[in-house]
């Protein structure tokens, strides 16, 4: 079975082939693992910026399925720079009568739009494919504070901030997890820990604008796995299951120790939406999950969860005595005050996520 992303530039939109809805059975889990919160939600008005990417579409296929089965009367308003690409991809997203595409950007809050929305998901951060640490900072910060501005005079009570485990910075070796009460001091000297600490600064911002009436809730999310992650991208899991969905070796470039942990889209929906409706004002959790594997392990499970005999290709070679570097987040938080837990394993989560992509190569 081949699957292959297909991007051709025209001069205004960039297109891509329609991506089909998320299977009946992870969006049934979903509304099933927050059934009782959807009550909050009846008939109210959500405000999302970044809902066409990744986080976004698992959202908004949510909302879509809650509103179908429990008759919410719930309308969403997405802020887009691109609603035609996005109509383009999705098209049973864009066009549910339940969604509403905005065409604006975070930058410009004057393209934001009129109305009051009791809820607010900021998951917009436009710092994609740039090395421009300058435009990093801007967009975080100033996206923020538009958006954060744009929810304290548009009737929000309840406003999430999408954030990110990059705020720690790297994860010193003797902690196999981190908690949310662990927050290093900034390394001025290191660009790569630009977007982190941006992030954390965005963070701060939530606790200006937080009053009695207008909560901030705070989610640091990790790593992921599930249908609409890109799969020619920066996310190894994502390339490795493209990989052997292709029938080619599945490389790795570094030396395959660094530990990392997936946790996948049902789940993170479930998460994010307890955060956003039960969390404390300002109280940060950790979003992902606590069991963590080594990239060349990752690239074995992979292997053997979609049952290919694709070569594993290690590029690099383990330095003696230096320990693997990580980015695993501890989620007791999450499971003592949320009640949260994962639900779906990772190689099931690897296999959803190869069948949807491959349903939607023997679509086209």
């Amino acid at each position: 079975m081949e699957f292959t992303l297909g991007r051709q530039q025209t001069a205004l939109l960039e297109v891509e082939p329609s991506m089909l809805p998320i299977d009946a059975r992870d969006l049934n889990e979903i509304c099933e693992q927050t059934e009782s919160l959807w009550k909050e939600l009846r008939g109210q008005r959500i405000f999302i910026t970044g809902g066409t990417g990744f986080f976004g579409c698992w959202l908004l296929e949510s909302f879509a399925a809650a509103n179908r089965r429990f008759g919410l009367n719930l309308s969403v308003t997405v802020l887009s720079r691109s609603p035609e690409a996005f109509r383009q991809r999705c098209p049973h997203l864009a066009e549910n009568p339940a969604i509403r595409l905005v065409h604006g950007d975070i930058l410009k809050p004057y393209t934001f739009p009129d109305g009051e929305f009791p809820y607010v998901i900021h998951a917009a951060a436009d710092y994609q494919g740039t090395d421009d640490v300058r435009r990093i900072v801007s967009s975080i910060s100033e996206g923020t504070m538009n958006t954060l501005e744009f929810a304290a005079s548009h009737g929000t009570r309840k406003f999430l901030m999408v954030s990110t485990g990059a705020v720690y910075g790297e994860q010193p070796p003797l902690l196999d997890q981190i908690p949310e009460d662990y927050l290093p001091g900034a390394e001025p000297r290191l660009t790569r820990s630009v977007y982190g600490e941006a992030k954390r600064a965005a963070e701060n911002l939530c606790g200006v604008y937080a009053t009695n009436s207008f909560e901030c809730k705070i989610a640091r999310c990790f790593a992921f796995v599930g249908p609409h992650l890109p799969m020619d991208g920066k996310y190894a899991i994502g390339n490795f299951i493209q990989s052997a969905l292709k029938s080619q070796p599945i490389r790795i470039s570094g030396d395959g120790t660094p530990l990392r942990s997936y946790l996948y889209g049902t789940d993170l929906v479930a998460w994010l939406l307890t955060v956003l409706l039960k969390a404390p004002s300002l109280r940060p959790f950790n979003i992902g999950s606590d069991q963590p594997i080594s990239i060349r392990d990752l690239a074995a499970e992979v292997k053997d969860s979609l049952g290919s005999n694709v070569e594993v290709e290690i590029m690099g070679t383990p330095k003696p005595w230096t320990p693997p570097a990580q980015y695993v987040p501890s989620v007791q938080r999450a499971y003592d005050e949320l009640g949260l837990k994962q639900t779906v394993t990772l190689r099931a989560g690897i296999q959803r996520t190869a069948e949807w992509h491959g349903r939607n190569k023997n679509s086209e």
